[in-house]
């Protein structure tokens, strides 16, 4: 048992309890960083991570009727083919330095588009509800799966994408939605589509399963008192203390 695994699982799942969001966008540029390894392999074991970790959440959700299943559908609707295809293409090709290249790329777009969604959060939906003045509600559907691809093709090639980024893109196109609504059809969305996507990469070999067994250990506790926090700490000062380590997580990937 790696203490430094458990540590890290720990503080990852107390951000994520914490926060609702940077568990992937987190977990990524630390097993990168932290536990050297490579890019296309720190994807698969944080793509697992995810959707084992999100799984409760999506059923307490669930059970409290706070998700809409339209809207979880027409994302899937787009998403999982977007994440197959996506897969699909790097076994067709080959995990060669081009992909690596720009499997890094994407993860640090994601990571500073991500620190924008948390940062500027209050001003979404305000955006939102002009945009759906100007919507023609019909073109809705197309709009929510297109929105599903690429948040499956961003998921696949980062493992970031279906919490922060995707829980904006609902807000964008049903800002009248309730908050909890909102959470939960993204973690509800968030389940199938990482484990979809971390099938494909384990097929791959882009899993240490050793370690993910070690980080999940860590992040079970780190979640129930990120909650228990959550209560307590001004929602400003976590968002700001968000962003700065998604943009520094970002930095440390480019470099």
């Amino acid at each position: 048992m790696d203490p430094i695994a458990v540590v890290s699982g720990f503080g990852i799942g107390a951000i994520v309890g914490l926060t609702g969001v940077g568990g992937g966008s987190l977990m990524t540029p630390l097993l990168i960083s932290v536990f050297r390894l490579e890019p296309a392999m720190a994807i698969g074991t944080d793509l697992w991570f995810a959707g084992i970790t999100k799984t409760s959440g999506a059923l307490a959700h669930h059970r409290h009727r706070q998700v809409d299943w339209r809207i979880t559908w027409l994302l899937l609707a787009g998403s999982l083919p977007a994440s197959l295809a996506t897969i699909a293409l790097m076994h067709a090709t080959g995990v060669n330095a081009g992909w690596s290249r720009a499997i890094t790329t994407t993860l640090a777009v994601a990571l500073f588009v991500t620190a924008l969604t948390v940062a500027y959060r209050p001003a979404w939906n305000a955006l939102g509800l002009r945009l759906e003045r100007r919507m023609p509600p019909q073109i809705k559907p197309a709009l929510t799966a297109l929105c599903g691809t690429l948040l499956g093709v961003l998921v696949s090639l980062s493992s970031i994408g279906a919490g922060a980024i995707g829980a904006t893109l609902i807000l964008l196109l049903y800002p009248r939605l309730d908050t909890r609504v909102i959470v939960g059809t993204d973690i509800a969305h968030a389940v199938p589509l990482t484990l979809v996507a971390g099938i494909g990469h384990a097929t791959l070999g882009h899993v240490d399963w050793t370690l993910l067994a070690m980080l999940l250990v860590g992040s079970l506790p780190g979640i129930w008192i990120g909650a228990q926090l959550s209560r307590r700490l001004p929602e400003a000062l976590v968002r700001i203390l968000l962003c700065a380590s998604l943009v520094g997580a970002g930095v440390k990937v480019i470099l």
